[in-house]
């Protein structure tokens, strides 16, 4: 099971770290950093849970996407920006918890000198790309 975990949580990274190159040039080393921490599936459901340590360069913004689901975060250092469509922009910062709600579109990124870390818990269908690209 943990070899299992370690798979998808890999794979999951992979979905994210795609994502954002799809919508930004290359960049190496890469502006995103996750250490995956955890994965369950929900016992007969068509959802799991994915957590992981996500660490963002400064300055680095991901581009427009979305997540097959609800994505929560608590924000550990430096400063987060978001950018829900339809809605103001937000930052936040260490101490600080907030919600993606399910597949809302939006781009995210690092502001400040530091990086943006935080633990962030995807609560996903099971199957998808756990980031999917939007123009």
């Amino acid at each position: 099971m943990l070899k299992k975990s370690i798979i998808v949580a890999t794979l999951a990274a992979l979905a994210l770290g795609t994502a954002a190159l799809a919508q930004n040039p290359p960049v190496s080393p890469s502006p995103i950093k996750r250490t995956p921490i955890g994965k369950t599936e929900i016992p007969g459901g068509q959802y799991e849970v994915i957590s992981a340590v996500v660490e963002i360069a400064p300055g680095f913004k991901a581009g427009r996407h979305l997540h097959p689901g609800t994505v929560q975060v608590q924000m550990l250092d430096g400063e987060f920006w978001l950018a829900l469509d339809g809605q103001p922009e937000k930052t936040y910062k260490a101490g600080e918890a907030f919600e993606v709600p399910l597949k809302a579109i939006h781009n995210e990124g690092s502001v400040g000198a530091t990086p943006a870390k935080f633990i962030a818990v995807y609560i996903v269908e099971k199957g998808q790309p756990l980031v999917q690209p939007v123009k």
